[in-house]
C-alpha cells in the first residue's frame, strides 16, 4: 500500500508539471543524461585505470592502496553489522557499513580478487534484511542508502539477478521510501550537515537504481538539488568559513562534495551547485583550521585531530590550486593504519587521479578569514616550521548548530605545543542516556549546564558567573593579515547584554613572536566581577602578580598580564560538575578575576611570549586594522 502510494505521488507531480527541466546541457529532464550502465557513481568503468596509474606513480598513493587493501584482508573474517542501537542512533553500523562496503567494492574494483566480491555482497545482503534503517534519526538510512548504493552500482555486473533484486528493493524500501515521508525528511529545509548528508545518501540510492525507478529517481535528483543549497549558502556564504567547525565540515562538506562529484559523473552536470556562494573557497577554511602542532581549531562539538581528508583534493583539483594539499602530503607520505576508519577514504585516491604531488607547495597566505554565522580568523608566522606560532580566533553565536558559548574564543600553538586549547565536543550519547535536553538553545536550555558547553569553560571572558547571550552575534570586524604583525579585532558587546556596557577583543601575532589578546571594557551601571579564563593543558606556575610560567613537554611559555586596572591571577580546576559531564583530566583553567566599578573603562593586555618579552600594544582603535567585509 505504501509503496503504491509513492508511486501515486510522483505520477501525480508530473501530471500537474511541477518536475520542471532542469539545467542540463540538453534542456531535457534530469535523466536524460543518466549513464546507461554501472558503475555510474564516483568511478565510471575502466576509469580504475587512471587510478591505478597513479598508484604506481606515487609511492605516497600506493601507501594508501595498500592500507585499504590489507584492511579488507582484515575484513574476510567478521561478521555482518548487527541491527544493533546506542540510545536513539543506528549511526555506527550505518557508518561501519558504509566503511566496509566503499572498501571492499574497491578493493574489487582495482584487484579483481574474488574475495572482496564475496565479502561485499555478504555485507550487503546482511543490513539489506534489516528491519530497517532507523528512519527516526535518518541519518543513519542516508548512509546505509549510499552503502548499499555503491555495493550495488560497483559490484553490478558479478551480482546475481536475486541479489540485484534485494538490494534494490532494500534501496527503495528503507532508504528512498522514508525519505518522502514527512516524519522523517524535515532534513530538506534543515540549513546544516542534515540537509547534505541526508541528500546525498538518498541520491546515491535513486541513481544507482534509476534504470528500474526512473520516475522516482527525476524526482529526488530534483528535491536534492533544490533543497541542498538551503545548507550550503548559509553554510559557506560569503567566504567558506563552516559554521559547525572543523568535525562537520569532516561530515557535511564530504557528504556535498559526494553528492557533486556523483551527480556530475551520472549525469555529467552537477547542477551548479558547486558554484555556490563561498563552497569553493571552503577548502582554504579547512587547511588553515589546522595549526602547526597538526591539531584543530577544534570549537563547538569538534574533535581535534587531522587525518587524510579526501575533500581537500576534490577542492584542490576544482580550484587547481595544489597547495591546499600542503598539509595533506605530509599525511600521505606516512599514512597511519588509523586512517582506515575513514569510511569514504577510497575516494581520495578517486579525486586525487589528477593530483601532482611535486606541485603541492606551502599556501602563500600565512592570514584567512571568513564571515558567516561562525566567523573565524586563523593567522600563523610559518607553514614551514612544525614550531610556528599559530592562532585560531572565533567569533559568531551560541545559537548555531552545534556552537558552545565560546565567541572571542581563541587557540594557540609554538614551540610544537598547543598552550591554549579548547574541550571540544562531548560525545552525544553520554549525555542524552543521562536524560539531558542537549538540542534546545535556549538561554535557560540544560544544554548550558554541560560543563564543556557554556562560556565558563572556554577562552573568553565571563562577568559575575553568567551565561553569555544565546542571541549575540560577533564578527570578525577588523584585520591586518600582511607583515610582521598579524591581527584582527572583534565587538563582542551583544555577547555580554544586560552584563557590561561594551566588550571589544584584538588578537594577533606581533613580530612573528608574540600573541597578544586585548581586551576593553566599558561597565554598565552596576560593580560586576570579571573572570579572564585561558584553558590549559601545561603545568601552570604563578610567578608573581602579572606572570604565569606554562611548561609541557620540556618547553616554556610565559603568560604575561599588563594592566593598570588591580587583578588576581588564578587558576580553577576542570573537574566536572555534573554526573553527566566528562572528565578532562590533565588540564586547567588559569586567568584573572578583577572587580570593575560601575560605570568604569578598563583595557587588559595578555600575552603568550617564549622568551618573556612583550612588544608595546596600542589601544585597539589606533590597531592598523582594516574592516573585513
Amino acid at each position: 500500500m505504501k509503496r503504491a502510494l509513492i508511486v501515486l505521488t510522483v505520477l501525480q507531480i508530473f501530471a500537474s508539471g511541477s518536475l520542471c527541466a532542469q539545467n542540463t546541457a540538453s534542456g531535457g529532464r534530469v535523466l536524460k543524461t543518466l549513464r546507461p550502465d554501472h558503475p555510474r557513481l564516483l568511478l565510471l568503468k575502466g576509469e580504475e585505470n587512471a587510478l591505478l596509474r597513479q598508484i604506481h606513480k606515487y609511492p605516497q598513493w600506493q601507501a594508501v592502496h595498500k592500507l585499504i587493501i590489507e584492511e579488507c584482508d582484515q575484513m574476510l573474517e567478521l561478521a555482518p553489522v548487527e541491527h544493533v542501537k546506542i540510545g536513539k542512533r543506528l549511526l555506527d553500523k550505518s557508518r561501519e557499513c558504509l566503511r566496509r562496503v566503499f572498501m571492499l567494492s574497491y578493493a574489487y574494483r582495482t584487484t579483481g580478487q574474488q574475495k572482496y566480491l564475496t565479502r561485499a555482497e555478504k555485507e550487503l545482503l546482511a543490513v539489506a534484511a534489516f528491519e530497517d534503517w532507523n528512519p527516526t534519526h535518518f541519518l543513519d538510512v542516508a548512509e546505509m542508502t549510499m552503502a548499499v548504493a555503491i555495493g550495488y552500482d560497483w559490484l553490478f555486473e558479478k551480482l546475481s539477478d536475486q541479489t540485484r533484486s534485494r538490494l534494490r528493493e532494500a534501496i527503495l524500501t528503507k532508504g528512498i521510501e522514508p525519505s518522502m515521508d514527512k516524519k522523517y525528511n524535515w532534513f530538506l529545509s534543515a540549513e546544516h550537515n542534515w540537509n547534505q548528508v541526508c541528500n546525498a545518501g538518498i541520491t546515491f540510492g535513486a541513481l544507482a537504481i534509476a534504470e528500474h525507478e526512473p520516475a522516482l529517481a527525476e524526482l529526488l535528483v530534483k528535491r536534492a538539488v533544490e533543497s541542498v543549497p538551503k545548507a550550503m549558502l548559509p553554510s559557506y556564504k560569503p567566504d567558506g568559513a563552516y559554521p559547525e567547525g572543523f568535525s562537520y565540515w569532516g561530515y557535511g562538506t564530504s557528504f556535498n562534495v559526494l553528492l557533486i562529484s556523483t551527480l556530475q559523473k551520472a549525469l555529467g552536470t552537477d547542477f551548479g551547485l558547486s558554484t555556490s556562494e563561498g563552497f569553493l573557497k571552503t577548502g582554504a577554511f579547512m587547511q588553515h583550521l589546522v595549526g602547526p602542532t597538526g591539531l584543530a581549531h577544534n570549537w563547538g562539538d569538534s574533535g581535534l585531530k587531522e587525518g587524510l581528508t579526501p575533500a581537500l583534493f576534490w577542492f584542490a583539483q576544482k580550484n587547481q590550486d595544489p597547495s591546499l594539499l600542503w598539509s595533506q602530503k605530509a599525511l600521505l607520505s606516512a599514512p597511519g593504519k588509523g586512517e582506515v576508519k575513514n569510511r569514504i577514504l577510497p575516494a581520495l585516491l578517486i579525486w586525487g587521479t589528477q593530483t601532482e604531488l611535486s606541485a603541492v607547495h606551502a599556501p602563500a597566505n600565512r592570514f584567512w578569514a571568513g564571515q558567516g554565522p561562525s566567523p573565524v580568523a586563523l593567522m600563523r608566522s610559518s607553514w614551514e616550521k612544525p614550531e610556528a606560532v599559530f592562532v585560531g580566533v572565533k567569533a559568531g553565536s551560541p545559537a548555531v548548530n552545534h556552537a558552545h558559548m565560546d565567541v572571542g574564543s581563541f587557540v594557540m600553538d609554538a614551540l610544537g605545543e598547543r598552550w591554549a586549547m579548547d574541550f571540544g565536543m562531548q560525545d552525544y550519547n553520554s549525555l542524552e542516556s543521562k536524560g539531558v535536553d542537549l538540542w534546545n538553545r535556549s538561554q535557560d536550555s540544560q544544554r548550558w549546564q554541560v560543563f564543556r558547553l557554556n562560556n565558563l569553560a572556554h577562552n573568553v571572558i565571563s562577568f559575575d558567573g553568567q551565561l553569555t547571550n544565546v542571541k549575540g552575534y560577533a564578527k570578525i570586524d577588523a584585520a591586518a593579515g600582511d607583515g610582521q604583525n598579524i591581527m584582527v579585532t572583534t565587538v563582542l558587546s551583544e555577547l555580554y547584554q544586560d552584563q557590561v556596557k561594551a566588550v571589544s577583543r584584538g588578537l594577533g601575532i606581533f613580530e612573528q613572536r608574540y600573541v597578544v589578546v586585548r581586551d576593553e571594557i566599558e561597565c554598565g551601571q552596576k560593580q560586576t566581577l570579571m573572570r579572564w579564563n585561558m584553558l590549559t593543558a601545561a603545568h601552570v606556575r604563578i610567578v608573581d602578580g602579572k606572570t604565569v610560567e606554562l611548561s609541557q613537554n620540556g618547553k616554556k611559555m610565559m603568560l604575561i598580564f599588563d594592566t593598570r586596572t588591580p587583578i588576581t591571577i588564578k587558576t580553577w580546576p576542570t573537574s566536572p560538575q555534573h554526573d553527566y559531564d566528562a572528565p578532562n583530566p590533565g588540564t586547567v583553567f588559569v586567568g584573572f578575576e578583577a572587580e570593575l566599578p560601575a560605570g568604569s573603562r578598563h583595557s587588559f593586555n595578555a600575552y603568550l611570549s617564549e622568551s618573556g618579552e612583550v612588544p608595546a600594544v596600542k589601544p585597539l582603535a589606533e590597531w592598523p586594522v582594516k574592516p573585513l567585509k
